[in-house]
């Protein structure tokens, strides 16, 4: 749909990168699937809000576009209500410290 291609392989500098140019997500091999879904989204976002290059704002803006899209609200009050332990919401709803980090980062501004 997206018309895009993803790629496995050892990544020096990060767990994922958007090249534009040839229109490829390459993804670090061996991610645990909590991290690989995050960063898969992530990258994703870079794709669909047409960012060509990584900047501070990009990052920010593509942690925002995959937390939207990954984060139930009502997860979240249900993991809240189970414990305080961010580190297990990050478990129950599948996603990783990052993108729930900007989700209530985000939420809390709102």
């Amino acid at each position: 749909m997206l018309g895009i291609n993803i790629v496995y392989r050892k990544l020096r500098t990060a767990n994922g990168l958007w090249v534009p140019d040839i229109r490829t997500i390459f993804l670090q091999r061996r991610m645990r699937a909590i991290h690989e879904r995050s960063v898969l989204t992530h990258e994703l976002g870079h794709v669909v809000l047409g960012h060509r290059e990584s900047t501070p704002k990009s990052e920010t803006q593509a942690d925002r576009w995959a937390a939207r899209r990954l984060i139930d609200p009502d997860e979240v009050i249900q993991a809240a209500q189970i414990t305080q332990d961010i580190g297990a919401w990050c478990h129950e709803l599948n996603v990783s410290a990052d993108i729930l980090e900007r989700y209530l980062t985000d939420t809390r501004a709102a």
